[in-house]
């Protein structure tokens, strides 16, 4: 028997590609996003109640990764991309059904939409469903994960003042936390853990409309070198 499900709605994220998203939700405070409702679910009545919940559970489909021929073992990023594990011991994207799931802080109901923070998902996510966070229920202090049984390390950033003062100026415009998702994403070091780039090695993301630059100058420390708007004739 198959069964077919339809997205209730689509992310619009700060996130504009899959590089340095966070590996789960959370780990990222300043990154937010708005989930527009389709239709019939943009209507009032469909989230009526939901004002008195302070997080979601979305569940969504990982748009970019779907595979037709579904992996029985996957490489966790959390293991180094290195070592293998059962696909249904890991949150890997790559999964039997392409589904995954966020809890995520409901900053605000709009009509038609809600505003989002602490995300993981990437602009354009389609989401299936939402379902109201119950902390006696959903939190479980007894629980444990030896796979994954605390907060991956971080990495101290630093900044050229040039990167500074863009990332400043960039966040005021667009009335986002910039320097903070900057600072939260690339302190969790988002290149795979085999990597060991050379000094002059730059890498990039796109973050809202701007393109966000970096390197590794030591072992162990991340400097943002700049932020320029992102390039959209190319």
């Amino acid at each position: 028997m198959t069964y077919s499900v339809s997205p209730i709605g689509y992310i619009r994220s700060c996130f504009k590609e899959k590089f340095a998203i966070p590996r789960q939700p959370h780990l990222a405070p300043a990154a937010r996003g708005v989930l527009e409702l389709l239709p019939p679910f943009d209507h009032p009545d469909a989230v009526q109640g939901l004002e008195q919940v302070s997080h979601v559970w979305l569940l969504f489909l990982f748009h970019q990764t779907l595979e037709e021929k579904p992996r029985l073992k996957v490489r966790p990023p959390r293991l180094g991309g290195n070592r293998s594990l059962g696909v249904f011991a890991t949150r890997a994207t790559h999964r039997p059904n392409g589904i995954g799931q966020s809890v995520v802080t409901l900053d605000a109901i709009e009509p038609g939409r809600l505003r989002l923070s602490g995300i993981d998902l990437l602009d354009g996510t389609p989401i299936l469903d939402i379902k109201p966070y119950v902390p006696y229920a959903d939190a479980i202090p007894a629980a444990c994960n030896t796979i994954a049984d605390a907060s991956p390390p971080v990495i101290p950033v630093r900044w050229t003042d040039a990167a500074r003062l863009q990332a400043e100026q960039h966040g005021q415009r667009l009335g986002e936390p910039l320097a903070d998702l900057i600072e939260q994403c690339l302190t969790q070091d988002p290149r795979p853990a085999y990597q060991i780039p050379s000094p002059e090695r730059r890498y990039g993301v796109r973050l809202w409309d701007v393109d966000v630059h970096w390197h590794y100058p030591e072992s162990g420390i991340i400097r943002v070198l700049d932020i320029e708007p992102t390039d959209t004739t190319s």
